[in-house]
């Protein structure tokens, strides 16, 4: 066996790839604008959260239960797809998640115990500013409510 064939099929793989690369990459392109707006709008919803999680952590220390910690995720390209932009929020295994579609819709989905079916979920399009503000209220409250039991 010659020693110049793996490196040529290894060549001949990089060269494979860049090229779907190439091809993927043009297809994706054209969604990168509406994909930049649903970045944007997860990250103002992050933001709402954060700072709400701030307000909540800082209540239940003062209560006497600074234990009541919650992490909440960065912002990123969705898990399950490549259109949309999601943040979780985890405590042990109970978790949530706010997904920023492309196409201009909003999903709450939650809260659900890690490991298993994902749920309930709840979708508006970007300018339902007031059902998403009150439905994102009602999962925190869910969420904590679940993630905070015995």
């Amino acid at each position: 066996m010659s020693s110049s064939a793996p490196a040529q099929s290894s060549s001949d793989l990089v060269r494979r790839l860049e090229a779907l690369g190439r091809e993927i990459g043009a297809r994706e392109a054209a969604h990168a604008g509406q994909l930049e707006v649903a970045r944007g709008c997860a990250e103002a919803l992050r933001a709402r959260v954060a700072e709400a999680l701030d307000r909540f952590h800082a209540a239940a220390a003062a209560s006497g239960a600074p234990h009541l910690r919650v992490a909440l995720g960065e912002t990123r390209i969705d898990d399950k797809h490549l259109r949309s932009v999601e943040f979780d929020l985890a405590r042990g295994r109970c978790r949530a998640v706010v997904t920023a579609k492309s196409r201009g819709q909003v999903t709450l989905v939650g809260p659900f115990h890690a490991g298993k079916t994902e749920g309930p979920c709840r979708s508006f399009p970007f300018d339902a500013k007031g059902e998403i503000e009150q439905a994102l209220g009602e999962l925190l409250e869910r969420f904590l409510e679940e993630a905070c039991a015995p």
